[in-house]
């Protein structure tokens, strides 16, 4: 049903100078869902999402949210509407704590983000909801610590948070987990699963077994095309699809 089709791109294409990174790309992406793309090097992923995300502007095509036509907008004010790319939009200020950034991302919908100068006393109600958060994404031990202090993964927990604290209804991951050991890509893996409880992920991700676990549906690329779409035991087993990523092998399974 089209009310389960949160975001929509109909005919999607990107060229640079006369290269057609993006060729006629139709995407749907269900409400509730976790949504993957993924592709081998040069795919145009990366494209896709920025282009998805209002970093770049299709040459030609259309991007919907919630039926709306979104594609003139820029990234601020798509988040505004409830549509916030993690890991870009989301600032994380190093010589802050924990909690105080969690704090200066919920005064964002206000518009206070940066008034430093205002009372601490004004930003007692902020508190709880911003404690609220940090428990959600485990960092609670790591409340009073500077960002700077974080191990890598914890950092990544936090710029969570502070999207989360935007409440954002679809939230645009790109590569969640790049440059995480094992331990680190564990609890990032399953607090992206935590908090797409109620909400809609799209994200772009390179480790194939994560996403084989997250995904309720995967969107492959190749040459700036759609190859092949489905569930991971689906898009896994197809040909091409083995093809593109691995010459005549085959996609791991996890």
């Amino acid at each position: 049903m089209a009310d389960d089709i949160i975001l929509e791109a109909r005919g999607l294409s990107k060229e640079f100078k006369g290269f057609i990174a993006v060729k006629e790309v139709n995407l749907q992406v269900r409400r509730g869902t976790i949504h993957a793309l993924i592709g081998p090097n040069g795919a145009g992923k990366s494209t896709v999402f920025n282009l998805l995300t209002k970093f770049l502007t299709p040459t030609r095509g259309q991007i919907l949210y919630k039926g709306r036509d979104i594609t003139a907008m820029k990234p601020a004010d798509v988040a505004l509407l409830g549509m916030v790319r993690s890991f870009q939009i989301s600032a994380v200020f190093p010589h802050l704590s924990v909690l105080e950034n969690v704090r200066v991302a919920l005064q964002r919908p206000r518009g206070t983000s940066f008034h430093f100068w205002k009372p601490e006393a004004s930003l007692h109600d902020l508190h709880d909801r911003a404690e609220e958060l940090i428990e959600a994404v485990n960092l609670t031990p790591w409340a009073g610590h500077t960002a700077a202090e974080l191990p890598y993964g914890r950092k990544r927990a936090l710029e969570i948070a502070t999207t989360l604290a935007l409440d954002p209804e679809v939230m645009l991951l790109d590569e969640p987990l790049a440059g995480m050991g094992h331990e680190d890509i564990e609890g990032t893996a399953a607090l992206i699963k935590r908090v797409s409880a109620d909400r809609t992920i799209l994200m772009v991700e390179h480790n194939l077994s994560v996403v084989a676990h997250l995904s309720d549906t995967i969107t492959v690329l190749r040459r700036g095309e759609i190859l092949a779409e489905g569930a991971y035991d689906v898009v896994s087993r197809n040909p091409q699809v083995m093809e593109a990523y691995m010459g005549t092998g085959e996609v791991g399974h996890a």
